[in-house]
């Protein structure tokens, strides 16, 4: 089993940022692609971002392109999401997740393990 722990969350101002970590415990996610996810309230649980095992591959959601950035620290078991210029529409809680295969996807239903979630709350 992988553990993972989400924390960084926070309430933060429109235009704002946030530097969310998500820590890897238990079985080596050596190989793993990691991705993050959030979901508002109401709404069902949508890709944000993904990073592939050697962190050489990204992927993003066209509506964090340009704002967020995923990167991960394999020595630290460690992956990050850096949120810039933060709106009110990314008020979520948001979800890392771990896939044991090296390549990115933005379907949850591929990933393997999933961390409890942290909250982001941005406002005006």
């Amino acid at each position: 089993q992988v553990q993972l722990v989400e924390s960084g969350g926070g309430l933060v101002q429109a235009g704002g940022s946030l530097r969310l970590s998500c820590a890897a415990s238990g079985r080596t996610i050596s190989g793993y692609a990691m991705g993050w996810f959030r979901q508002a309230p109401g709404n069902e649980r949508e890709f944000v971002a993904g990073i592939s095992w050697s962190g050489g591959i990204t992927h993003y959601a066209d509506s964090v392109k340009g704002r967020f950035t995923i990167s991960r620290d394999n020595a630290k078991i460690t992956v990050y999401l850096n949120m810039n210029s933060l709106r009110l529409e990314d008020t979520a809680v948001y979800y890392c997740a771990a896939r044991n295969l090296a390549a990115v996807t933005t379907t949850p239903t591929l990933y393997n393990y999933w961390g409890q979630g942290t909250q982001v709350t941005v406002s005006s």
